[in-house]
């Protein structure tokens, strides 16, 4: 009995395929550049592992891609397709009808799409993978899981903008939060490595990869996020600027001849690290640029640890106190350099970071001195199995 984890970009289509009962990851894959005429389909089947040039003109023909080489007699892990008995999908934005994991029928297919106005760019390809999914293992139970489902937790006072209330009102402009899956799954790591109930614990969980969100967990309930009604908000990112002075954007359209998809596209695609260093988005580049004597490339990682240690300390203040941070994705569990920067000079918040445990690479560990008052981890995410574990339970 196995589970498949779907997770469906614009054009691409990410999978892993996980024994129930073991919880071991039996395949996974990459469908890259669909509906283009260079797409490919990069895999792993125990030893095996390939990169496949191949047409894959949609989303349907990707999850078949993925369905063949399991069912290849020779190389596959799967004898046919009744062995897989639910499929999970990660959906970007649940919007306010999911607080939790659900099995998906007509009415939570209808309301997913009822928040494509809210995700025009992520929910829309994982409604087309949803669909491809029904129609090849029809059998199988389809489950959803919502990257905004666990920040539904947070009061009015955090999650409102002092827009209009009409605005919240008629068009649901409010911060919805995004990661949600990720924070959710180290913030329970976090308490089973601290041997502590995450109920007695104030916590600041950081994701930072190329999409970068903090979230605020007080009690195991997140109570704030940086990310808002939209991935772009908050700390800096990859290619986005994070939050500005939204009068910018009108701005821009103003004075240089923009249309806002033209604004839209810059903040999202030309900002942050890459925009502030103009070498690229990936930290690892800016990091040696900077070494190398890069004057914005060296702006570009201050001004992230900048960025993140702003809400750190906001959050704190929020909850009234701050046990433990955690740090996850690419860079925060990666990059000992840029770990160093956000926690420097934190000794007065009671935060202070061993170098040596700071250096180590690998696994789940704690960085924080003896004498840190706040304990900080570094634990990687893992998305895929709470996506597992999700539909283990509704399945039953």
């Amino acid at each position: 009995m196995d589970i498949l984890v779907i997770n469906a970009g614009s054009s691409s289509l990410k999978y892993q395929l996980v024994d129930k009962e073991t919880l071991q990851v039996l395949a996974k894959g990459n469908c890259e550049k669909i509906g283009l005429d260079d797409s490919f389909h990069k895999f792993e089947i125990g030893e095996l592992s390939e990169t496949r040039v191949m047409p894959i003109p949609d989303h349907q023909s990707a999850v078949q891609a993925a369905l063949d080489v399991m069912l290849d007699p020779e190389a596959g892990c799967l004898k046919n397709l009744s062995e897989i008995v639910a499929v999970g999908h990660r959906i970007v934005h649940g919007g306010e009808y999911f607080s939790e994991s659900v099995i998906i029928t007509d009415e939570v297919r209808r309301r997913i799409e009822e928040c494509i106005l809210l995700a025009p760019l992520h929910n829309p390809p994982a409604l087309m993978a949803l669909r491809a999914c029904s129609i090849l293992m029809p059998n199988a139970t389809p489950v959803a899981v919502f990257d905004t489902a666990f920040h539904q937790t947070m009061p009015a006072k955090a999650f409102m903008y002092a827009l209009p209330y009409s605005c919240y009102k008629e068009m649901k402009i409010r911060r919805y939060g995004f990661h949600g899956t990720s924070h959710h799954y180290v913030a329970e790591r976090a308490a089973l490595l601290l041997g502590r109930s995450l109920t007695d614990m104030k916590m600041v969980t950081c994701h930072l990869g190329n999409g970068c969100s903090l979230a605020a967990i007080d009690g195991g309930f997140s109570v704030d996020t940086t990310m808002g009604f939209t991935p772009l908000e908050g700390v800096m990112m990859g290619t986005r600027c994070g939050s500005i002075d939204p009068a910018i954007v009108s701005y821009l359209i103003e004075n240089k001849d923009l249309t806002p998809d033209d604004v839209n596209n810059l903040m999202n695609r030309k900002s942050g690290l890459l925009g502030i260093s103009g070498v690229s988005n990936d930290l690892r580049d800016v990091q040696e640029a900077a070494a190398a004597g890069n004057e914005q490339a060296a702006l570009a990682e201050q001004m992230y640890a900048h960025s993140i240690k702003k809400y750190l300390g906001q959050y704190a203040f929020e909850m009234g106190g701050l046990d433990v941070v955690v740090m996850t994705a690419g860079v925060g569990e990666n990059s000992a350099r840029m770990r160093e920067l956000i926690f420097h000079n934190l000794g007065t918040m009671g935060i202070i970071i061993d170098p040596a445990r700071n250096a180590l690479s690998g696994g789940e560990r704690i960085i924080s001195s003896d004498n840190s008052r706040v304990t900080v981890a570094v634990i990687p995410t893992n998305e895929e199995l709470v996506i597992v574990k999700d539909a283990i339970r509704l399945i039953g």
